[in-house]
């Protein structure tokens, strides 16, 4: 396929914290590597040890995120918390594109909508959803990375974020991880007419 010109589809997945869409969609990035470019997200929040600026997000100062937000960079951003802010660049959307790949996303909720409303059919948007609210809770509790003042803020805003299910194309129940996996190739595969690659 010739990357020139090539304007290929977008898979969004979506969750609040602790749902597992971060772990779907390295199981997905990897399986079907050539087919997809993962689109690195840009935000204002640390660096947490094990992470790795331009891999996992590009961790921009307050004062750059707002500069490129006046320069019209992104395609999507939200203020999460107070000064801390994610979000999509166009130069993301057209470097994975330039590679002759489909996107997929791991963003947050709202980003998700805005995505959506902008790409419509070129893009399907995937809510991961909890077996429950409180394995959800219980889930983010045993991440351990969390202050119980930051606890608190995700939790009301999982609560929120929950409230937005219906404004997806696809709904994700992952109880058992293989089998969310599962349905996750057959989302793609189907959305994106493409095939699981050989190992």
């Amino acid at each position: 396929m010739g990357a020139r010109g090539f304007k290929g589809k977008m898979v969004i997945f979506t969750a609040p914290s602790g749902a597992g869409k971060t772990t779907i969609v390295r199981h997905l990035t990897k399986r079907y590597k050539n087919q997809l470019g993962f689109s690195t997200s840009a935000t204002t929040r640390d660096k947490r040890d094990h992470e790795v600026d331009g891999k996992d997000y590009y961790f921009l100062s307050l004062e750059k995120f707002r500069q490129k937000i006046s320069d019209g960079a992104f395609a999507e951003y939200e203020e999460v918390y107070k000064d801390q802010f994610y979000g999509t660049l166009k130069s993301e959307i057209k470097r994975i594109w330039s590679l002759g790949k489909h996107i997929i996303f791991d963003i947050e909720v709202k980003g998700a909508t805005n995505i959506k409303s902008i790409y419509g059919d070129e893009c399907l948007a995937v809510f991961i959803k909890p077996p429950s609210f409180s394995i959800l809770v219980e889930r983010l509790k045993n991440r351990k990375s969390e202050t119980q003042s930051s606890l608190s803020k995700r939790i009301s805003r999982m609560k929120k974020e929950l409230s937005y299910e219906s404004s997806f194309d696809e709904v994700l129940v992952n109880d058992l991880l293989t089998v969310a996996c599962k349905e996750a190739e057959i989302m793609i595969e189907s959305f994106l007419n493409v095939s699981e690659e050989e190992e």
